[in-house]
């Protein structure tokens, strides 16, 4: 029992006696760690650490974004908000490239395969820029179609058919930094991940403002302009990671031994990412029906939709980075045949995504409508934006535990188990939820925003019962 309860003490203590600024110190460095061995609360934070600032720098880029678009009113908002739910798609590829990716080299690094934790990583990155070329031309070809489809207004329409065929267009790079990055999270090496992101959001943030409004030398091209900053941004840290993943004397360092298709473990990866894009589909299209639901109440309602759910990810993606820090520790747990640690991993994760989300929810919730004001000042977004704002985060308790949930079968290459749930929950659940009670029951959007806490409240109980169980330590990867 002693020896149990070393190993999983509380990290408090750990901080305490070795001091919160050197852990923080090599947490960012990015030190060579076996997360398989040691106090459980200390690998959990030196992986969370740069996990959560990647993931808040993320959260940096979606609020300033839509800030900037926000002073063009609200069909340019619309725009970047029906453009974001046809990219749900294209993310959905990534996130579950990024998954299968994760799992497999995590397993091999608890393994003490580095060789085999390389050779996934290039047939994943394969994967990757094969599908998202293929969308990319399509989407490239069929902008101003799809945002009609997506039932954009004539304004809306003219306005963003710029802005989407540049996102769209612009495809490629978002794999390829879901897909290295997941690299570099399963070997352990999240502050690489961390800086890739850093690097793109920060030439994105700041190239923003200068292509929107035309400061200094730059031309002024408006809602277009942010879809221009994010390509730039994106592109440069696909570049820059890539540039690390085959930069010698990383801790997964790829050769010309590597550059090669591997069948066999391609149909690895290939089998846990089919599975893990399928889960992000099932998740993301159920926001695609949402927002189409959403735009039947106009251009405000959909602004203040756009507006609230963003600030809510700005929350949110912090917490991915908790939740992709367990995912990494199963992975790595079950590949060293450590299925307790594993679990002890995933139950200390949540007690601290839930710390985090409920003091950020409580802020939302009192303070919505002034948050949301410092993105619009009509007064209808507004009001759309607070009610969103202020009921999804009335769910965060319920969304700590769901998230790193779900990701911990993910992390144990169990990517089955979150699909069928998020099938059940959002779509078969959400999303006739949210047209009853925005249609039927007379809600309008809040009807929409009451659905979607309701849904990820219901995932997150959901995911706790089955993960009890334990089936998902005997997965073979």
């Amino acid at each position: 029992m002693a020896d149990r309860a070393r190993l999983a003490g509380p990290p408090a203590a750990a901080v305490a006696r070795e001091g919160l600024w050197s852990h923080v110190r090599e947490a960012l460095r990015g030190s060579d760690q076996d997360y398989t061995q040691g106090p459980i609360g200390r690998a959990i934070f030196l992986l969370a650490i740069p996990m959560v600032l990647e993931m808040a720098m993320e959260s940096i880029f979606a609020v300033t974004d839509v800030f900037f678009v926000g002073r063009l009113g609200p069909d340019a908002v619309a725009a970047v908000g029906l453009t974001e739910s046809m990219l749900t798609l294209v993310y959905a590829l990534a996130m579950g490239l990024g998954m299968g990716t994760t799992a497999v080299v995590a397993r091999r690094i608890g393994e003490k395969d580095r060789e085999g934790a390389a050779n996934a990583g290039v047939q994943a990155i394969a994967l990757g820029v094969g599908g998202a070329a293929l969308l990319g031309g399509l989407g490239v070809a069929f902008a101003p179609r799809l945002l009609a489809l997506m039932g954009a207004s004539p304004p809306v329409l003219q306005i963003g058919s710029g802005y989407t065929r540049v996102m769209l267009g612009g495809e490629a790079t978002i794999v390829v930094i879901f897909v290295v990055n997941a690299v570099f999270r399963g070997a352990g090496d999240a502050a690489i991940a961390m800086r890739v992101l850093w690097l793109a959001n920060a030439i994105n943030i700041l190239l923003g403002p200068c292509l929107i409004f035309g400061l200094g030398p730059f031309p002024q091209l408006g809602v277009t302009g942010a879809a221009v900053a994010t390509t730039i941004g994106r592109g440069t840290g696909a570049v820059y990671a890539l540039s690390r993943l085959l930069r010698p004397g990383s801790r997964i360092t790829l050769g010309k031994r590597n550059l090669r298709l591997d069948l066999a473990v391609m149909r690895t990866v290939a089998r846990l990412s089919g599975s893990g894009a399928l889960q992000s589909i099932v998740g993301m299209v159920s926001w695609i029906g949402l927002v189409r639901i959403v735009a039947t109440f106009g251009s405000e309602a959909l602004a203040g939709y756009t507006i609230g759910l963003r600030i809510v990810v700005f929350a949110l993606l912090p917490s991915w980075g908790m939740s992709n820090a367990a995912a990494t520790m199963v992975g790595q747990s079950l590949g060293a045949r450590d299925p307790d640690r594993a679990e002890r991993a995933v139950w200390r994760a949540c007690f601290y995504n839930l710390l985090f989300l409920c003091s950020i929810g409580l802020l939302f919730v009192v303070f919505a409508r002034p948050i949301v004001r410092a993105f619009t000042s009509d007064p209808v977004v507004l009001e759309h934006g607070a009610g969103c704002l202020r009921i999804i985060a009335a769910g965060f308790a319920f969304y700590a535990y769901g998230m790193v949930l779900s990701q911990s079968f993910n992390g144990a290459g169990d990517t089955v188990t979150p699909t069928v749930l998020n099938l059940i929950v959002f779509w078969l659940w959400e999303i006739p939820l949210a047209f009853v009670l925005a249609k039927l029951a007379g809600l309008g959007p809040r009807g929409v925003f009451l659905a979607v806490a309701i849904a990820f409240s219901t995932l997150a109980v959901a995911a706790g019962a089955i993960f009890r169980k334990g089936r998902w330590k005997q997965v073979v990867v």
